[in-house]
């Protein structure tokens, strides 16, 4: 039989094919016990917690960590959401608690220049290192200096010779 033929079709091949998309879909950590019973103040919860960052993973929302302070977040987030703070309110008290580092998108203002500007500083620094690296590659593609009298002498009774250049 050949590879890739199935006496049924390619039912078998498909079923793989849609199974494999389906486990390369993003997990979230966030877990049944965490979740509101009101359909509405769950998506809330979910949308404010796309905008939070998990200060352990600091790449990550915290919807998306397994982190045990990104569950405490998701939970806070909850709490506030059930004590009827709004969405801004919710943002605003993590963030009066854990810093503007813990937003995803931090405001941009003075105490947050370096999180807004570093990779552009990381990006100009790269350039210049390139440019630089690419500049002593050419400088040092050129002949080498010829080598002294002594060094002649030198090469010549290493190689075996008689040393006389």
């Amino acid at each position: 039989m050949a590879l890739g033929r199935s006496p049924g079709g390619g039912a078998p091949w498909l079923v793989l094919a849609l199974a494999l998309l389906l486990f390369t879909q993003p997990a979230f950590a966030v877990l049944p016990d965490e979740m509101l019973k009101d359909p509405a103040m769950e998506a809330r919860a979910r949308t404010l917690s796309q905008e939070l960052r998990c200060l352990v993973c600091q790449n990550q929302t915290i919807d998306d960590s397994n982190a045990p302070l990104a569950r405490d977040l998701r939970l806070l987030v909850r709490e506030r959401l059930k004590a009827g703070d709004g969405d801004q309110a919710v943002l605003a008290y993590v963030t009066a608690r854990y810093g503007d580092f813990v937003l995803m998108r931090p405001p941009f203002q003075a105490n947050t220049l370096v999180l807004w500007l570093a990779p552009f500083v990381v990006l100009l620094l790269g350039a210049a290192g390139t440019a630089l690296w690419l500049r002593g590659r050419r400088s040092a593609t050129g002949e080498p200096p010829p080598l002294s009298p002594d060094e002649q002498r030198r090469l010549a009774k290493l190689l075996g010779g008689d040393g006389t250049p």
